[in-house]
């Protein structure tokens, strides 16, 4: 049987008292990830080569500038094509960082906060922490704060791992004592307090441009568009106060082919008195002032 700290049921059903800034009815996050030169990489001093990018095919024993190539699109273009769209539309997300990225090329992180967006933390490699030693984990957190801290001259709030965290990710976060919040959550469509001032902030990887990635099921950037304007549209017709976060990467949504589907979605959103598009960093700064710690 499922443990019993293990909450399948959550509110079943019930309505939430939550409330977003000026009544509005959905907290909309957009969520920049920031891992090009934290990805897998013989010549990086990595045991393999990251075999997730364009192209699906893992060199192996050997490096593979065809995949380092791909993600630095992300670094090189993307991120300013990004940048500029935000910036159209007078929006701000949360550039969720590798410390790798940043420590190599620390522009990934001082331009975005320059320009009044957040930087969190999102592991020192691209990698899932599932299984990693404690003290390696403990040590992998600190890195990647010093990394984000050196290059805009702030510290993170904020942590999300990729994919799977280990089962001592969360409690590290909270002994560091500078964060505020994590990502490492898919189970709900509202954030929740884990303790009295840690909040869990929910992901989703189906509103997400990963989908792009061969066999994900966008093509076209109408499907992207079109799927993440659903979702915003569906939650708002429920009429209670909803969270949605929308994943971007810099070498996937900055294609020029893909860009018109996330300058679609800022439209439909900018604006808006019914859409708070905000940091994550303040929602789970106003999620504090809605829940009482169970």
């Amino acid at each position: 049987m499922p443990p019993a700290s293990r909450d399948l049921a959550g509110r079943a059903g019930a309505p939430s008292a939550a409330e977003w800034p000026d009544g509005r009815k959905l907290a909309l996050s957009f969520v920049v990830n920031v891992e090009e030169g934290a990805e897998m990489s013989l010549t990086s001093g990595d045991a393999r080569n990251e075999p997730t990018y364009e192209a699906r095919e893992e060199v192996v024993g050997h490096p593979d500038p065809c995949m380092e190539s791909h993600f630095a699109y992300g670094s090189r273009v993307g991120l300013w094509r990004i940048l500029d769209a935000f910036d159209a539309h007078g929006l701000k997300a949360t550039f969720s960082s590798c410390g790798r990225a940043v420590a190599a090329t620390p522009v990934l992180a001082a331009a975005p906060h320059a320009r009044g967006h957040e930087i969190s933390a999102h592991g020192w490699r691209w990698e899932s922490h599932a299984g990693m030693p404690e003290d390696t984990e403990r040590a992998v957190i600190s890195a990647t704060v010093a990394a984000i801290r050196d290059a805009t001259g702030e510290r993170p709030v904020g942590w999300h791992t990729r994919s799977a965290s280990s089962v001592n990710t969360r409690r590290l976060l909270q002994e560091e004592g500078g964060f505020l919040y994590d990502s490492d959550n898919y189970d709900d469509d509202l954030p929740r307090l884990h303790g009295a001032a840690h909040v869990r902030l929910p992901y989703a990887f189906d509103t997400n441009d990963m989908r792009f990635s061969p066999g994900g099921g966008f093509i076209q950037h109408e499907d992207f568009s079109s799927y993440c304007i659903a979702a915003i549209d569906w939650l708002l017709a429920e009429g209670a106060p909803r969270m949605l976060s929308i994943g971007l990467h810099l070498r996937i949504i900055g294609r020029p082919a893909r860009m018109p589907g996330l300058d679609a979605v800022l439209r439909h959103v900018a604006g808006r008195d019914d859409v708070w598009v905000a940091r994550r960093c303040d929602i789970a700064r106003h999620w504090l002032t809605q829940e009482t710690p169970a």
